[in-house]
């Protein structure tokens, strides 16, 4: 393991081993531990009780974090030439077709969105094994295949995320960043806790939230306590 640097100790010893905390203490508590010199993204991972191999246990949805993720998204709309003005109005940072698709089967993939048409997906099919493993494939469920692309593109610039159990069981999102204020990363941690409590699958037996955890991008991980959130 890496040795901890100085600052990273000294943000260790802030947080209390075995300490269950508050997620009001903990959104303080994240933006007093965190050291870097750049603004750090704050994350949250929460750890339920499913077996993600069942697909009747499988947890993945979208939700409007309230104060957005901090980042500037970058979305790409890949639509018919008929969409392109609107696609541009909405605020999307690339917008085309053909010459995209040429691109990401060269190997490029460097957005964070890719919201396209119905009429569309048929040519996405084959770049399915390049955007899949990247999250980047878009999936009518998460709202990135639409007719209404203009109103995607303001979803995700607005701070419209999507996430998914992975295979161990955690759901891992970017909440916001350290210059957040505490109530801000509070109302946005909150958002994504509520909306996986109401996609608990009915086959889930047992505790759903077993465990959520607050973690800046230096800082080490703090324990929130589920049954107080």
């Amino acid at each position: 393991m890496a040795k901890l640097t100085k600052k990273q100790k000294e943000a260790a010893s802030k947080i209390e081993k075995n300490k269950l905390y508050t997620l009001k203490d903990a959104a303080a508590l994240i933006k007093v531990v965190s050291s870097a010199k750049f603004d750090e993204s704050v994350d949250i991972a929460v750890r339920l009780g499913v077996d993600p191999r069942k697909a009747n246990q499988m947890v993945r949805g979208v939700v409007t974090l309230p104060h957005g993720t901090g980042k500037d998204v970058k979305v790409l709309a890949l639509v018919t030439p008929d969409k392109e003005a609107e696609a541009k109005e909405a605020g999307a940072d690339y917008v085309g077709l053909d010459e995209y698709l040429q691109k990401i089967k060269d190997g490029w993939t460097d957005v964070d969105v890719i919201i396209t048409m119905p009429s569309v997906m048929g040519k996405l099919g084959p770049l399915g094994r390049i955007l899949g493993p990247r999250g980047l494939m878009p999936n009518p469920k998460t709202g990135t295949v639409t007719m209404d692309v203009a109103k995607a593109v303001q979803e995700v610039k607005a701070g419209k995320i999507d996430f998914k159990v992975d295979k161990t069981g955690i759901v891992h999102a970017g909440i916001g960043k350290v210059s957040f204020g505490a109530e801000q990363i509070v109302d946005n941690a909150h958002e994504i806790i509520q909306t996986l409590i109401k996609l608990k699958p009915t086959a889930a037996k047992g505790v759903y939230i077993k465990s959520i955890y607050l973690t800046s991008t230096m800082s080490p991980a703090i324990a929130l306590d589920p049954k107080a959130v």
